[in-house]
């Protein structure tokens, strides 16, 4: 179509110049042209603008046939290699899926999935490269960065020279730093397989200056080429890498560290003001924890059933104060039934508190089943990649700013209150503050019900990271108390350094020692620590301190 009106066109503009070059009577009429005797003056300046004329039109006509015999070339190309796809010959089929790869037209996708819906399973594995170099040069213009990062990942995995132009060409473009990290990467990674060794050299410096974890199997390989040049470089390249890749792990381990000591945080806070404020060993905390992740369970539930879709990403800021309000409810609730008879008595408080973490166990098994899952918000889910194999997660990230929003909140209510006044007076002397009029026993009980909550909202927390079961709680409860005993009872200080010690070494050890044996050398810590300094870290001071 687009090649017989290109020469209709010039058929028409040929036939008008040609009446004004020959002269013909005919033509002359036919286009109103009109010969008139030259006059002396103007004539060659006509005649100078006449050829300036035709020589353009010759210009530009040639170079739309020219355009028209390509794309007709093109077309008839790309045509011939689409039927080659299905030739018998492997050298034809190849050759074929060679001028596909090189046109590097995405809109052959549609053509080419009917091919394979319908081609035997030979001419599927022939074109299935075709099609994913394809797709993945067109998401290279996607406007979401992490498919144009997918996308160069997949070419630089294909390892297709063919790509290098449409890589560089996206590189030039590409505003997102760490798109631009994976497209040189990914072009580095294909020189890499050149047979120049120049080439190669060149490719696995560079490498080695992206510290880039992918191109270590391929350097590994080369460290054995005949090129010295090659060797040397590669061998150059994994010393780097590898460097690069130990201090990584380091600062990704120190990360998770945090991320854990945040939760242990948030769990012993409310265990250390219970503990330091009524002596009780409550050993059914673990279960309140348990409590929190399951309003928000149940805070995701009643979103999906009876909130618009669009609203659901807002369920978890739902399920925050939820969380608190039912693990503080069940806190107040056996505080008053089963803690309120046993003050003074803190074997059978721990005894009894034991009993109730079962009972809460085997009730949330029947009601709830074995297992539950949390589905974290869109806000929640990916990261940041802070550098060159380190990647931060949303959701420990917010965890740990929730932690750093519970510890303030739990200094302005204890430091610049006149609740948390009263709570540090019976934490510091309980006759003294009886004396003075304070209700000693509904502060134990507004303060253990606070203490609940807290632990409610680590559980609502923690659903981020893990699986909701009813035996959750139980994996915290032990690190909780050492935090609490190691940090001093009772001391907010003591308890935030505990925790961020305890939770990093946890974490530093489980790679070398495996969890099980990392938690024993922690509790062998803490016991020659504590033989050390019987009163924790930060010992508390007061009449009664050493009552």
């Amino acid at each position: 179509m687009r090649l017989d009106q290109s020469s209709r066109n010039l058929s028409e503009k040929g036939l008008a110049y040609s009446a004004l070059i020959m002269g013909t009577a005919e033509h002359r009429r036919a286009h109103n042209f009109v010969l008139r005797p030259p006059s002396h003056e103007t004539c060659p300046m006509k005649r100078v603008v006449c050829l300036v004329m035709i020589a353009w039109v010759a210009i530009c006509g040639r170079g739309e046939f020219s355009a028209a015999e390509e794309l007709s070339a093109m077309t008839l190309e790309v045509e011939g290699a689409l039927k080659d796809l299905s030739s018998e010959d492997a050298a034809v089929q190849e050759a074929a899926v060679n001028a596909l790869i090189a046109g590097g037209d995405p809109a052959l996708l549609p053509k080419l999935e009917e091919v394979r819906a319908t081609a035997d399973r030979s001419v599927r594995m022939a074109i299935k490269p075709v099609i994913d170099l394809l797709k993945n040069k067109a998401k290279l213009a996607s406007p979401d960065s992490n498919d144009r990062r997918s996308a160069a990942t997949d070419l630089g995995s294909l390892g297709r020279p063919a790509s290098l132009p449409w890589m560089q060409a996206a590189l030039q473009q590409e505003p997102d730093r760490w798109v631009r990290y994976t497209l040189e990467e990914s072009i580095q990674l294909i020189r890499l397989s050149s047979s120049d060794p120049e080439i190669q050299a060149t490719a696995a410096t560079k490498l080695g200056a992206l510290h880039s974890q992918n191109a270590v199997p391929h350097l590994k390989e080369l460290t054995a080429a005949s090129s010295e040049g090659v060797a040397r470089a590669s061998r150059e390249a994994i010393g780097r890498i590898e460097t690069w890749a130990s201090w990584a792990n380091g600062f990704e381990t120190i990360f998770r560290g945090i991320s854990l000591s945040s939760i242990l945080l948030m769990m012993s806070l409310g265990l250390a003001i219970v503990f330091g404020l009524m002596g009780v060993i409550n050993m059914a905390h673990g279960e309140l924890m348990m409590v929190g992740a399951y309003a928000t369970y149940v805070a995701q539930e009643l979103f999906k059933g009876y909130v618009s879709p669009e609203l659901f990403d807002y369920y978890f800021l739902f399920a925050l104060p939820l969380s608190f309000l039912a693990a503080g409810l069940c806190g107040l609730a056996l505080e008053a039934t089963v803690i309120r008879f046993l003050y003074g008595r803190p074997l059978e408080t721990m005894l009894a508190t034991w009993g109730v973490s079962l009972v809460m166990i085997q009730g949330a098994r029947v009601y709830f089943g074995d297992l539950t899952s949390v589905a974290a918000p869109n806000w929640l889910r990916g990261g940041f990649q802070a550098m060159v194999g380190v990647y931060l997660p949303y959701n420990r990230l917010f965890i740990i700013l929730l932690s750093v929003l519970c510890v303030v909140g739990i200094y302005l209510l204890l430091f610049r209150s006149g609740l948390g006044l009263r709570v540090r007076a019976v934490t510091q002397n309980r006759n003294m503050s009886a004396c003075l009029g304070i209700p000693t026993r509904r502060v134990d009980a507004y303060t253990f019900a606070f203490g609940s909550g807290l632990a409610g909202i680590a559980g609502c927390a923690l659903t981020l990271v893990g699986n909701v079961e009813p035996g959750l709680g139980q994996n915290y409860i032990v690190d909780s108390f050492m935090v609490v005993v190691a940090g001093g009872v009772g001391k907010l200080a003591g308890t935030i350094v505990a925790a961020m010690g305890i939770g990093s070494l946890n974490k530093l050890l489980e790679p070398s020692f495996g969890a099980v044996y990392g938690k024993v050398l922690i509790l062998v810590f803490v016991i020659l620590f504590l033989q050390w300094r019987p009163a924790g870290l930060f010992a508390m001071k007061g009449r009664n301190a050493d009552a």
